[in-house]
């Protein structure tokens, strides 16, 4: 997955490397600082500025999102300044890549209260205490038409037009409004604004870090390097991880769903899963694949949630297959929500999957305090769920012996 590590052995950056697709720009064998980070890293007399820019465009992060936030927290550890970038007015604006379609504009209030939420889900895995926390608000409102007309001179529409989702949606003759064009640029000039060498990104953030290194170029700035890391695959191993699809592991979940869910990751995934979402040294894992997702699964939300919450998800997931005569997660059974019609009540989801004998056995159920979501008393009989992406990964539970995990 990392890049080819020729002339990198021996130069104590294995956590540099470690999970990266690509850096540009890399060359290996130069000297020249602005050309190889690892130079730019051993030479330079001050802490490299960082810089990761989060645009709280939801309420959520899934485990998919913390991997370029890992390795802000990597070059923190390594002595460099993390600069977190909350696109608090970019947010507005909505980031186009890979989308078919132009995105919903969000609010400033909504923006802002999701740009809370985020803080406190990246708050176990960076040092708060020592990021450089910025808005680009700060300096994208107050930009003049002149500010903004010189920005849009240093591209050409046919350069934009080469950025990916651009080219397909105008071949498509999908609409392309012109405040995403804007987009690109703002977030490069965010580079501009705070002085970055090295911005972290997706692979699908390539194009956004380039127009970066541009803008910094244009106002004589040295340009940053991109550092770019895979876009996760999701726990059914298809398509890309996205709380959308149902195949993701949210920060925010309890530790017996975080578990359940990791737990259950494919085989071809686990090596990928290991290198991205944890430090586990990965010459030292078990050998047994059954093995592994226990540890992966442990490991995880150790991070989130502590080593004791792990520990009780760990034996809490044991025990909810152990009616089934086995410890083994794989014997859980699943229950497809694409047999229920959303929005759904519990009561008539707990019928469907069979775990009661009608809706009015369901609710007796609940009001005896035997139905668990995920290891957690159910006491609302009229609960209700609007869509399957609120219980996709979790287990249901009807008293010790019946249980179903549910999928999409």
């Amino acid at each position: 997955m990392a890049p080819d590590r020729v002339a990198r052995e021996n130069t104590g950056l294995d956590w540099l490397y470690r999970g990266v697709s690509e850096i540009f720009p890399d060359r290996p064998d130069s000297e020249d600082t602005s050309e190889n980070l690892a130079q730019r890293l051993a030479k330079t007399d001050r802490p490299l500025r960082v810089k990761l820019g989060i645009d709280p465009t939801g309420a959520e992060i899934h485990v998919g999102h913390s991997i370029p936030v890992r390795k802000l927290r990597e070059f923190q550890d390594a002595g460099h300044q993390a600069v977190l970038i909350i696109g608090d007015f970019t947010a507005q604006i909505g980031d186009p890549t890979g989308k078919s379609e132009v995105r919903k504009q969000l609010t400033p209030a909504e923006v802002k209260q999701n740009a809370q939420t985020y803080l406190e889900q990246v708050r176990p895995i960076l040092d708060l205490e020592r990021v450089e926390i910025r808005y680009n608000s700060e300096w994208l409102s107050k930009l003049d038409l002149g500010k903004i007309i010189e920005l849009l001179s240093t591209m050409t529409v046919g350069q934009m037009l080469a950025k990916e989702g651009f080219a397909d949606r105008y071949a498509k003759e999908n609409p392309i409004f012109l405040h995403e064009f804007l987009y690109p640029l703002m977030q490069g000039y965010d580079s501009v604004a705070v002085q970055a060498d090295v911005e972290l990104g997706g692979t699908d953030q390539k194009f956004n870090i380039a127009v970066g290194r541009d803008l910094q170029r244009y106002f004589g700035l040295l340009p940053q390097f991109g550092l770019l890391m895979p876009i996760l695959l999701g726990t059914d191993g298809k398509e890309k991880m996205s709380k959308s699809l149902g195949n993701y592991v949210g920060l925010l979940e309890e530790p017996l769903s975080m578990y359940s869910k990791l737990e259950k990751t494919p085989d071809n995934l686990l090596p990928e899963y290991f290198e991205l979402l944890t430090d586990l040294p990965l010459e030292t894992l078990p050998e047994n694949p059954r093995d592994r997702q226990k540890l992966l699964a442990l490991n995880i939300v150790s991070q989130y949630r502590g080593e004791e919450a792990a520990k009780k998800a760990q034996e809490a997931a044991i025990e909810l297959v152990k009616g089934a005569g086995t410890t083994a997660a794989d014997s859980v059974p699943e229950f497809s929500l694409s047999e229920v019609q959303f929005p759904a009540k519990l009561f008539y989801i707990l019928n469907a999957a069979g775990l009661c004998k009608s809706g009015n056995d369901a609710k007796r159920q609940i009001q005896g305090g035997a139905v668990r979501l995920d290891g957690e008393r159910i006491e609302q009989v009229d609960l209700g769920f609007d869509a399957p992406t609120e219980l996709a990964g979790r287990t249901l539970s009807v008293g010790k012996n019946r249980f179903v995990r549910l999928v999409t």
